[in-house]
């Protein structure tokens, strides 16, 4: 059943987590020099864990209540590199070491945005089994 919407939104959220970093800058410092998430391997590490999880999502298919709980595990993995990313910005010293911030930083925001899409169509395709099952 690998054609069902939430395969699509699982492998958007893994695009964006595993290809978009490489693209967009999370921040700019104030030399001008643009600073990506291949740069530091606390924030790629955690984008290719999300990426990673979103695959392994997609694989589950026939176990939707573990694709459930993969897709949150994602969600809170994302919410973790996000509060990285807002610590970073505003760290204790002010505006010290990130001078501009990037769209790189706003990758995580649309990645929960695809798993939360994706849990709510596992979430519906497992309460269609169960009203199936009722029926038998």
């Amino acid at each position: 059943m690998l054609q069902r919407i939430q395969t699509v939104y699982l492998i958007l959220a893994a695009a964006i987590s595993s290809g978009l970093i490489f693209v967009f800058p999370i921040w700019k410092t104030k030399e001008g020099t643009e600073v990506f998430a291949t740069d530091e391997t606390l924030y790629i590490s955690l984008f290719f864990g999300s990426a990673f999880l979103s695959l392994v999502s997609i694989l589950k298919y026939k176990n939707r209540k573990l694709q459930f709980v993969l897709g949150r595990l994602n969600i809170i993995l994302n919410f973790f590199l996000l509060g990285f990313f807002v610590y970073q910005s505003l760290n204790l010293s002010g505006e010290t070491s990130v001078s501009v911030k990037g769209i790189g930083m706003l990758l995580p925001i649309i990645s929960i945005v695809f798993l939360a899409l994706a849990n709510k169509a596992i979430k519906k395709d497992e309460d269609l089994v169960k009203s199936v099952d009722r029926l038998r």
